[in-house]
């Protein structure tokens, strides 16, 4: 009687390297970042349709504000939620059902007959759509092999920087528009604040659609123990990646080393708090929370605009940016400027702030991560450009005073790289919720620090600059408390290949 044997079985990482990268990983990667850019158009699609929506809807300076506030906070609360059942009901399944319900919620808030209603449903739709950046980035870095893994993140991140520029571009062609129908049923008047509203559930619906021909992350299928699901999913990725005749070369999958899937949500977060993991959790969160360059990009706009507005007057010379945000400039009103409509130059402004972004990004991602490492380059990263924010105020000139608050705003690009850092610290069963949980301590952080922001400029501007541009420097500090990711990706050398394993075990 002849002998069968038993198929070697590989790695999982060797399995996902022998897969490739190619065709099915640029898209997965470009889908990641255009789930991120639905995020954004369902969550922060308020701050460009608020000032729209006031004279219909006849909102007060506070109740604007809370019209702002309340998708942020559905954006907080919903991330761990989110994390948990990505982690245990699976990453696209979840990211199919968090991107359609988000869209349509958000959509029916175009409905709205009042500022009330208008708040309760998009709290709702960003709960839904919380989803979008965790479960994506996890999927995504769960699909792509180790030594791209790096790449595919930070390209993400590229989209992401200009996620609100892409907003502002589906804007502008729609907010000058005057057409307005009445809708007798529910006494409102159909106009381009509304149209504007649902065309943001667009990008959600699109990258639903893509997704649904998308396969699952083949991690975590081989974590809860579907060795075949696992072994199928990277043959459709290998297929894709070099062409139908293309045959991959793996017959059985390794799940050695890799931690079985938790089942409850107590089981998801309370490792995250206990040794080995504690430290990790406390560092990431601590970079998110400090990441307060971009709480000033919500203000982009007003800034943008008081800056030339002192050009005009030609008294540019010896002001630093809070003087030039305190003086006192006579207000020019347009007689032919139409009611609540919104600034397409302050539009225009936060695009091109999120294009040089981009580019940065660009830089980081090809050239500079590769060689310096994620941990290394965010050391740089934050000193440096934290260190332009403290001395936006030093230098007594409208030019060097905007170049240095333009290279501090630049420090939002760091958030791709704490992205691509947590998902190497933290194992396969539990990396949604780490990162859920992570970005949403970042997101509590940001949304006080933009009412902080707000008061400070218009108070105590300096000490304002001083203290959070201080505070976004420390993080180069708080990252040197990482382990150099350059020795944990390199595994041919036995030690290294020691630290690779141990950090995947953490």
């Amino acid at each position: 009687m002849e002998k069968v044997t038993e198929p070697v079985k590989i790695p999982f990482e060797e399995a996902l390297d022998r897969a490739g990268f190619g065709l099915y990983s640029y898209i997965n990667t470009f889908l990641s970042g255009l789930s991120i850019i639905s995020m954004a158009c369902v969550v922060y699609g308020s701050t460009l349709t608020v000032g729209a929506s006031a004279c219909e809807l006849q909102t007060t300076g506070a109740q604007q504000g809370l019209l702002v506030a309340a998708p942020v906070i559905g954006l907080i609360l919903g991330a761990p939620l989110w994390g948990y059942l990505g982690d245990t009901r699976g990453r696209r399944r979840m990211l199919l059902l968090a991107l359609l319900s988000s869209a349509l919620v958000n959509a029916v808030s175009g409905l709205s007959v009042n500022w009330v209603m208008m708040m309760s449903l998009q709290f709702i739709a960003s709960l839904l759509g919380s989803a979008d950046y965790t479960l994506a980035m996890t999927l995504l870095s769960e699909s792509v092999p180790m030594a791209k893994r790096n790449t595919a993140v930070l390209m993400v991140n590229c989209m992401m920087m200009v996620a609100q520029g892409t907003m502002a571009v589906i804007a502008i062609p729609i907010a000058p528009l005057t057409y307005s129908y009445h809708l007798p049923a529910l006494d409102i008047y159909w106009n381009s604040w509304r149209t504007l509203v649902v065309a943001y559930s667009l990008p959600s619906i699109l990258c639903a659609i893509c997704y649904y021909f998308m396969q699952d992350s083949p991690k975590l299928t081989l974590v809860k123990g579907d060795e075949q699901r696992t072994l199928q999913i990277l043959k459709t990725i290998h297929r894709v990646n070099f062409g139908r005749s293309a045959v991959l070369d793996v017959k059985a999958v390794s799940s050695e080393g890799l931690i079985s899937s938790a089942g409850s949500k107590k089981d998801q977060i309370v490792p995250l708090f206990q040794a080995p993991l504690l430290k990790n959790t406390i560092i990431v969160s601590c970079l998110y929370m400090f990441q307060l360059s971009g709480s000033f990009l919500a203000w982009l706009p007003t800034i943008a605009n008081r800056v030339i507005r002192m050009y005009e007057t030609g008294e540019v010379n010896n002001m630093n940016l809070c003087g030039i945000l305190n003086a006192d400039i006579e207000m020019v009103v347009d007689p032919e400027a139409t009611p609540c409509a919104m600034n397409t130059l302050s539009l225009l402004i936060v695009l091109g702030v999120g294009v040089l972004q981009c580019i940065l990004n660009l830089l980081i991602t090809l050239v500079i991560v590769n060689r310096a490492g994620r941990r290394n380059t965010v050391m740089i990263l934050t000193a440096f450009l934290g260190v332009c924010g403290i001395l936006v105020n030093v230098v007594p000139n409208t030019l060097g005073t905007s170049v240095l608050f333009a290279a501090f705003l630049l420090g939002y690009v760091v958030m791709g790289l704490y992205t691509a850092i947590a998902v190497a610290l933290f194992p396969t069963h539990l990396r949604a919720m780490a990162i859920a949980v992570t970005t949403t301590a970042g997101n509590v952080t940001s949304f006080a620090c933009i009412q902080l922001v707000n008061f400070l400029v218009s108070t105590q501007c300096e000490l304002g600059f001083y203290l959070l541009a201080s505070i976004f420097a420390s993080t180069a500090i708080i990252a040197s408390f990482l382990p150099d990711d350059r020795f944990l990706q390199k595994p041919s050398h036995p030690n290294r290949r020691k630290a690779s394993i141990y950090i995947e075990r953490l």
